[in-house]
């Protein structure tokens, strides 16, 4: 029915020029418009020439033929490009829109398809109900593939992957759990991405010594040096080292001005804590002797009660008789 309605509209276009011809074609069919440049007619879908029952009976240059199926007729169609299932074909003549094979849903050309119908597998641009040896199915891409090591979900061939399973880093066409030494996991990627390692530049040159406000009464001042850093470590690169650094330098000593108000301060200062601590240590000395005249006489008073408890129990032990007391006639 295609290459009948090809060829009528063929005719059509070779008879256009003949009178004879169009009163032929107008007695069997619908009449046409036939135009000279662009009618109004025919400005919707690039047409160039067209027919109120067939539609588009040529295209504009560049543009596509392709044949749609309304119920039981065919209506032309220009198009940019030709739809899903269907492969573009360009002559001097026409261009034309022609049907994939029957088990390609989509293709390039009669002979090589890009994508199959469900239940068959591509490969190698021909749709297959059977992979070779060597490959297997996948349903969801509708192709054959190759039996990829346990640890890929996809792969280029059978020893590299270009999926890992679920928890796996991919490196350089390997799937690993834990990522070799001078690489890390990236978590967003799925991969082993390489250590980025802090790059410091050189040290500057030291500071002057003393420091402004401190340029006097000092033996000792400070300088510094820094470096800049260069390149920031990635998660577990090796970290940045100190970007700065402090050392003692020796200063010309200065007298500085108000030196020897401060010196008579520093001196009074020094007499009253010594004079404090003195002080201090008398007050102590002076208790200390009291605490020992207190222990002293307490220690005398002890031994005078002893010395009178003593004598009076010696009395009664030796008290005379009384001379009342005689001895019996």
């Amino acid at each position: 029915m295609q290459l009948q309605l090809i060829s009528f509209v063929w005719i059509i276009l070779h008879c256009m020029d003949y009178t004879g011809c169009q009163q032929h074609s107008s007695s069997r069919h619908r009449p046409h418009k036939q135009i000279s440049g662009v009618s109004s007619g025919c400005q919707q879908g690039g047409c160039l020439t067209c027919s109120d029952y067939n539609g588009c009976l040529s295209c504009k240059p560049r543009l596509f033929m392709h044949l749609e199926r309304i119920g039981m007729k065919q209506i032309g169609v220009c198009m940019t490009s030709c739809p899903l299932g269907f492969y573009g074909t360009r002559s001097p003549e026409r261009n034309i829109c022609t049907k994939c094979r029957s088990e390609c849903d989509s293709c390039f050309n009669k002979n090589f398809c890009t994508r199959c119908r469900a239940g068959f597998y591509l490969h190698l641009g021909k749709c297959q109900e059977n992979c070779p040896e060597g490959l297997v199915h996948s349903d969801t891409q509708r192709e054959c593939v190759l039996k990829c090591p346990a640890e890929c979900e996809s792969c280029e061939n059978s020893e590299t992957c270009t999926r890992c399973r679920p928890g796996l880093y991919q490196l350089s066409g390997r799937c690993h759990e834990v990522c070799p030494e001078d690489y890390e996991p990236s978590d967003n990627l799925m991969e082993c991405t390489e250590k980025v390692h802090c790059i410091v530049g050189e040290w500057s040159e030291w500071s002057p010594c003393p420091r402004p406000a401190r340029n006097c009464g000092f033996k000792r001042g400070q300088e510094t040096r820094t470096r800049q850093i260069l390149q920031q470590p990635s998660t577990h690169g090796n970290p940045c080292p100190d970007i700065s650094e402090i050392k003692k330098c020796p200063v010309k000593r200065k007298k500085c001005q108000g030196g020897r108000r401060r010196n008579e301060r520093r001196e009074r200062r020094n007499r009253n804590n010594r004079k404090d601590k003195e002080n201090q240590e008398g007050r102590r000395e002076r208790k200390r002797e009291r605490e020992r005249e207190r222990d002293t006489g307490e220690r005398e008073d002890s031994d005078n009660r002893n010395k009178t408890e003593h004598r009076h129990r010696r009395g009664h032990e030796t008290e005379p008789v009384s001379p009342e007391v005689g001895l019996v006639q």
